[in-house]
């Protein structure tokens, strides 16, 4: 029987940009330009210096750093780039498989097409290749991993890194097989983070791309891996959920491959928030907004939440409700609800407002119960009843969460959100040829050049 790794090794080898759709293409057009403009935000901030000074310490190289006057060797540059995509919390999400996923992919793709003298048209290529089997992996596991506590996106990006690697090294099919064997030994990434807001979280998906471009070097060089690396006796599955996995879970991994595009199913998030808060949020606002709302008018807030949001934005009560550092914030739907009604927004702004004792204040009455109605993880929904000192109980439904499949941000707002992301690194001038270059990057000859230009040389 031929393997789910044999099966991805095949369609990587002949898949095409030609066999992407164009409005595919667009969506990943949109997803990368996204992903650009969080990373320039992102290295102004401390933690992405710390990050490049670190790595700087092993050496030079010629690889380009986002937002920065710096060149690394081709694997800590990758590391660098996907911690400051992913940094913020405010990259995509691909919902179902409940990962971040352009934070690794796209990093990987450019820094090694750049590398192989490839075109902006291979980047974009190896881009969906990698999303489109990373995400798969993910809808096997149906958001289990978080509950048993891996992090997903460090987990099984690096698998969809390893293959983007090893398309645009050339692998034959037989080496892209053995690199997928050989990045399950490497793919790592636990949410002990959560336990004291610490920032290790943010490294993830960078370290999934160099586990992905190491592995796919190893097996260009005639190093083994094994076959079975996801359905075997020891296999991903089995090893990484308590009670493994069926075989109808398993035939999600390769489903529909090229026919039905889960790059069309990453959601762009509206505001930097932990991917289960935003329906909360956004919810917030509206309701601040429909009803003008002020922090003095509300008794209660009670938030009826997905059962899996309950240890990742809910718990411990006492720590959400008082985030100790602005990471902290990022996950706590107690401060996001408190932010939605009083100040009617939720950005960058708002994380750092987290000793705010008015938004305290107000998240000391907010609550949550499981929603025994939710439609995790195939619709990421949520519910805000809001009983106002009147007497009066204002109740807020959506069963679908904003920058979702179903509820998508149109091109404005993910250019807008580039653009107020990018000009806090840059200039409105040079923010403008950025984004242009990069939806237009299928055009470009030179994958170097569109590297060239995110960086600050």
């Amino acid at each position: 029987m031929t393997t789910i790794s044999e099966q991805y090794s095949e369609f990587t080898e002949t898949f095409s940009y030609d066999a992407i759709p164009e409005h595919v293409r667009r969506q990943a057009r949109h997803l990368i330009l996204d992903s650009a403009g969080i990373a320039l935000a992102a290295s102004t901030y401390e933690f992405a210096h710390k990050t490049v000074t670190a790595l700087a310490s092993f050496g030079s190289g010629d690889s380009d750093v986002f937002g920065m006057p710096i060149k690394l060797p081709l694997r800590d540059a990758v590391f660098a780039n996907g911690a400051m995509i992913h940094g913020l919390d405010f990259d995509d999400t691909h919902l179902q498989g409940v990962i971040h996923i352009t934070a690794s992919c796209f990093p990987t793709a450019l820094a090694v097409a750049a590398h192989a003298g490839k075109s902006g048209r291979d980047v974009l290529e190896a881009y969906v290749l990698g999303v489109e089997l990373a995400t798969r992996l993910g809808n096997v596991a149906q958001g289990e991993l978080n509950q048993i506590g891996f992090h997903p996106t460090g987990v099984l990006a690096a698998f969809g890194c390893a293959l983007i690697a090893g398309k645009l090294y050339g692998l034959s099919r037989e080496q892209l097989t053995m690199a997928q064997g050989i990045v399950y030994s490497m793919a790592s990434g636990t949410r002990e983070y959560s336990t004291n807001s610490s920032g290790s979280k943010r490294l993830h998906p960078g370290w999934a791309g160099v586990a992905g471009i190491t592995a796919a070097a190893l097996a260009r060089s005639g190093i083994t891996g094994p076959r079975t690396t996801y359905e075997g006796k020891y296999g991903l599955y089995a090893t990484h959920l308590k009670t493994g996995v069926t075989p109808e879970s398993l035939a999600r991994a390769t489903a529909e491959l090229g026919s039905r595009w889960e790059t069309m199913h990453v959601a762009i998030k509206p505001y930097p928030a932990g991917q289960l808060s935003i329906v909360f949020i956004e919810a917030a606002i509206e309701s601040a907004r429909k009803h003008d709302l002020k922090p003095d008018d509300i008794a209660s807030v009670e938030a009826l939440v997905p059962p899996h949001a309950v240890n990742i934005v809910c718990e411990p009560v006492a720590a959400r409700k008082r985030p100790v550092d602005s990471y902290a914030a990022q996950f706590s739907l107690q401060y996001g609800i408190a932010c939605g009604i009083a100040r009617r927004r939720f950005g960058l702004e708002e994380i750092e407002s987290f000793n705010n004792s008015e938004l305290l204040a107000l998240a000391d009455r907010v609550s949550y119960r499981v929603d025994p109605n939710t439609g995790y993880p195939h619709h990421w929904s949520g519910e805000l009843i809001v009983t106002l000192k009147n007497g009066t109980v204002l109740n807020f439904r959506d069963e679908n969460t904003l920058g979702g499949a179903d509820k998508p941000l149109n091109e404005e707002n993910i250019v807008s959100k580039f653009m107020g992301n990018a000009t806090i690194a840059m200039s409105h001038d040079r923010a403008c040829a950025i984004r242009d270059e990069l939806l237009a990057m299928d055009t470009q000859h030179r994958a170097r050049d569109i590297a060239r230009s995110l960086s600050a040389v």
